[in-house]
């Protein structure tokens, strides 16, 4: 016989174990599974070395899911992000915007974390919710679906039953192909490495997002390292380049990287391995399907600009969360996954080409464009409604 849950997750990565906990705390049956086991160290192998910024809007939800008391001891706030065009001739600084959050709230922007240690911390909180069930190292398998509930097979044989099934399990979702739902993928031909390094000159709480030729190389703060300053690394870079870099000998690597972030915080060393994963956006052709919604990768992939990623899951788990509180008999009926669909489209969509736009204006090689991206972004510096408005819509507030 079936075990038989409310909300049954299928994908365990970071937007999965969030909605695990926040539908757990609010009451609701809930097993989440995945085929991957949990790396929660930061120097075992396999370890997320990314760094995830979890916007202003995030931490409510976190607050209420439970997690953000897990969080605030290792949160790096974010207080100004400063975005620089150095896209001469040579790797120098020629425009340099700083937003700071004070100009529109009294709070950061967002805190930073690394995503080893946010995974490390939701399992610690799931630990907690005696509703929730783990099954970390088994995976969703099939799906079948009738108007009164689903059933989910597993890897390890076993079915389960499900109210309302999330499908949190990536860009290459098995729940979305067990749906028979499509995705449209755009390919860039870059590549993205992350790494986490020390650098002499303080980072101020300042995330500095350098754009390039290439794409964009991004330092985001973390809490200092052996006593030194240190910051989380994003850097893109067409697919070719981006595999010289990940094969290059770590000194000739640091004096790389050092230049291309234009010396703004000396000379930088690393402080961990690399790692690679190539860049795409992709948009699912539907949200959801019979008892089921598509959430996270699994719903849309975007560059890593703007830290929207995470927070536009995150944004997709408050819409979900809000309707199933509404319909705790049935959180998977028709009716609650249109309206789910309904509220998240729109700002999907919106997002998705916004991000294209912007690494297709970091990605430009011409003089010309390179000379228009940075006239661009000094203007919309400068005026100050437009400032204040692009930081809100950052935020998910309009």
């Amino acid at each position: 016989m079936s075990d038989t849950y409310d909300i049954l997750i299928s994908g365990g990565g970071l937007a999965g174990l969030t909605a695990a906990a926040a539908f757990g705390t609010a009451g609701f049956r809930v097993l989440c599974a995945d085929p991957a086991r949990p790396v929660t160290g930061r120097d075992e192998e396999g370890a997320d070395l990314r760094s995830t910024a979890l916007l202003q809007p995030a931490r409510s939800l976190l607050e209420e899911a439970g997690v953000w008391p897990h969080l605030a001891s290792y949160a790096t706030p974010l207080q100004v992000m400063q975005m620089v065009d150095a896209g001469g001739a040579d790797a120098q600084p020629r425009v340099t915007c700083a937003f700071d959050a004070s100009d529109i709230s009294d709070q950061p922007f967002g805190w930073n974390f690394p995503n080893w240690l946010l995974r490390r911390e939701l399992i610690a909180r799931l630990a907690d919710l005696p509703n929730v069930s783990l099954r970390l190292g088994t995976g969703t398998t099939s799906l079948f679906t009738r108007s009164g509930g689903a059933r989910v097979g597993l890897s390890d044989g076993s079915r389960v039953r499900a109210a309302l099934v999330i499908a949190a399990d990536g860009r290459a979702s098995p729940m979305r192909a067990a749906a028979g739902i499509g995705a449209t993928t755009t390919r860039y031909g870059q590549k993205a490495l992350a790494f986490a390094v020390t650098h002499p000159i303080p980072h101020q709480n300042v995330s500095t997002e350098i754009h390039r030729t290439g794409g964009p190389f991004t330092l985001v703060p973390l809490p200092d390292h052996e006593g030194l300053p240190s910051s989380a690394v994003v850097w893109m870079e067409r697919g070719p380049k981006a595999a010289e870099l990940l094969n290059m000998a770590p000194d000739d690597f640091e004096a790389e990287m050092s230049a291309r972030a234009c010396y703004l915080f000396g000379p930088l060393k690393l402080a961990s391995r690399r790692m690679i994963w190539p860049i795409i956006s992709q948009q699912a052709d539907r949200l959801t399907g019979e008892r089921l919604a598509l959430m996270a990768e699994a719903a849309h992939v975007v560059p890593p600009i703007g830290a929207q990623g995470l927070n536009m899951s995150l944004a997709d788990l408050r819409a979900l969360l809000d309707l199933a509180r509404a319909h705790p008999e049935d959180p998977g009926t028709a009716d609650v996954l249109d309206a789910y669909a309904r509220a998240r489209r729109s700002d999907i969509r919106l997002r998705v080409a916004g991000i294209d736009m912007l690494n297709r204006a970091s990605m430009a090689g011409a003089p010309m464009l390179r000379d228009a991206r940075a006239l661009g972004l000094d203007a919309l510096h400068r005026i100050t409604p437009v400032r204040h408005g692009l930081m809100r819509m950052g935020l998910g507030a309009v």
